[in-house]
């Protein structure tokens, strides 16, 4: 992530988890009330862990890499399900909070271009992020570092508004196409599965499904 874009970003997540109470009332969440709120998180982690599956035992979880964990609600939520959760963020007040909860999961703090894993994971997740890097290098540079953390056969999981063109959001979003997605990820690897609309009211967001796609000799 370039230093201009970090500039962009970082000062507005530490000043939105400092500020803000509520957890539910942010992403694709806002504008909707506190229940309303909640409700949207619960239908998307059943979805997420739908679309990540279940351990196939105690001893063997799946890893999960939560990226731009915010205050760690999935990452917790996830890791109490029985997976190997690391989640890390560039607001180094979301991450404060998030350890503070405790729960299982290893909290750091990095940018989405600067995270370096010792191994690969089996799903790594980018939600309610990526469509505030307004920079479409810094974007880029953030997916192509996602894919790289991504194991053979294993699922990028990216969240966005299904809009169908490039749509700018005033000073602080831009959303990309799921078009921007497949040409950015599907050179380095990964394959689209399919978008999973949250199906919430009338909410435009929902989950990019990506796969990486094993080579064979």
């Amino acid at each position: 992530m370039t230093e201009s874009t970090q500039e962009c970003i970082h000062p507005y997540g530490d000043t939105r988890h400092r500020a803000q109470d509520d957890p539910a009332a942010s992403g694709p969440t806002t504008g909707f009330d506190r229940s309303g709120g909640e409700l949207l998180r619960a239908l998307r982690l059943g979805q997420l862990l739908a679309i990540i599956g279940a351990p196939a035992g105690p001893r063997t979880p799946l890893s999960v890499l939560d990226a731009g964990c915010g205050r760690g609600w999935f990452a917790r939520a996830l890791a109490r399900g029985g997976h190997r959760v690391d989640a890390f963020d560039v607001s180094s007040a979301a991450v404060a909070q998030a350890r503070g909860e405790g729960g299982g999961p290893r909290y750091a703090v990095a940018d989405l271009s600067g995270w370096r894993s010792p191994r690969p994971s089996d799903a790594v997740l980018c939600l309610d992020v990526l469509f505030h890097v307004l920079d479409d290098d810094a974007w880029a540079a953030a997916l192509h570092n996602l894919a790289s953390l991504v194991r053979p056969s294993g699922r990028l999981i990216v969240t966005d508004a299904d809009l169908g063109e490039r749509a700018v959001g005033g000073d602080r979003l831009v959303h990309r196409p799921a078009a921007a997605y497949r040409a950015a990820l599907e050179p380095l690897g990964l394959r689209h599965r399919h978008f999973l609309p949250y199906g919430f009211r009338e909410n435009t967001f929902g989950f990019q499904v990506f796969t990486r796609v094993r080579r064979h000799p």
